[in-house]
């Protein structure tokens, strides 16, 4: 039989989301229990610039149904990004060591001691059979000639049982002979590969539409819009991933998804064009169009027309 497809979006608390999605006024604690009745998972963008509180995870589990699920992004330090010292959580800060930008130098013991304050404050969400995926979205300077797969071992290897999923931003790693060497590294390590939606020209950032399944568990896809002006040189997350889906696109989404249900028993399909109420608004439609219903509209509590 196919495997399930797990249909959310890549935050729930975007400032798009709150402008122009959620009932005008409603208050913050509320908005992750009204998103939950119309989707069955969500991604969490904000354990991409700090460790989240585990009283707060805590609260996520209890405002969502019990099937409700959470792909929980990782660290920026940890993904190889540029991440300051404030960005690590306050006990750790002593001993860590800064560029001359003051950027955080990351070493293994500081990867791994940044892992395990996650995993801790992660534990509601494991304890609830709420922690689907931790998703590793790596900066597109990580490529192929200036770094090896070898270096995300030791990550991988500390997160087990947890699933990793891997998002490279260089497409150099599936390019060629390389993509054979990175799907079995992935697969060696018990990682999901990320398929993507992206926009659709040749630039080293922008990955192409390549599926894989690396773990027969679970297959992951998350949809950037189409928008290669915005992708590569925008400034803010609105001009990076600003893009209204049409159904001949979700269409085109939903058969890649139901090719990666083929090997895999779940595919999590994450919308992430996340300007104003965009990413929502395609989600609730794909859903649709895959056969699964969408929840209520968000007018029946908005009190007005969409």
């Amino acid at each position: 039989m196919a495997g399930r497809i797990v249909v959310g979006t890549s935050s729930w608390a975007d400032p798009g989301f709150v402008e122009d999605w959620y009932p005008t006024g409603m208050p913050a604690r509320e908005r992750l229990g009204w998103y939950a009745e119309r989707f069955d998972a969500v991604e969490v963008n904000s354990s991409f610039y700090a460790v989240p509180e585990r009283s707060t995870v805590a609260r996520w589990c209890c405002v969502t149904p019990s099937e409700f699920t959470f792909d929980v992004k990782l660290h920026r330090l940890l993904s190889r990004h540029a991440a300051a010292l404030e960005s690590l959580p306050p006990d750790l800060r002593g001993e860590a060591k800064v560029n001359e930008r003051g950027r955080v130098r990351l070493t293994p013991d500081l990867e791994a001691a940044l892992l395990d304050q996650l995993f801790a404050a992660l534990a509601p969400l494991e304890e609830a059979g709420k922690l689907s995926a931790l998703l590793l979205q790596l900066t597109p300077a990580f490529a192929p000639r200036r770094h090896r797969l070898s270096e995300l071992a030791g990550l991988l290897e500390r997160s087990a049982p947890r699933v990793v999923a891997v998002e490279f931003r260089h497409r150099g790693w599936v390019e060629g002979t390389q993509a054979e060497d990175t799907f079995d590294f992935l697969s060696e390590h018990g990682a999901v590969f990320v398929s993507v939606d992206a926009p659709p020209e040749y630039h080293a950032p922008i990955m192409p539409a390549i599926d894989a399944v690396t773990r027969e568990d679970l297959a992951y896809m998350r949809l950037h819009g189409r928008n290669t002006h915005g992708y590569l040189s925008g400034k803010t997350v609105a001009e990076r991933f600003g893009w209204v889906y049409a159904d001949d696109e979700l269409e085109e989404i939903a058969g890649r998804a139901r090719g990666l249900a083929e090997d895999a028993k779940q595919v999590r399909v994450m919308f992430n064009n996340n300007r104003s109420d965009d990413a929502p608004t395609a989600a609730r439609r794909f859903r649709e169009l895959i056969g699964q219903d969408p929840g209520p509209p968000p007018a029946e509590r908005q009190g007005r027309l969409l």
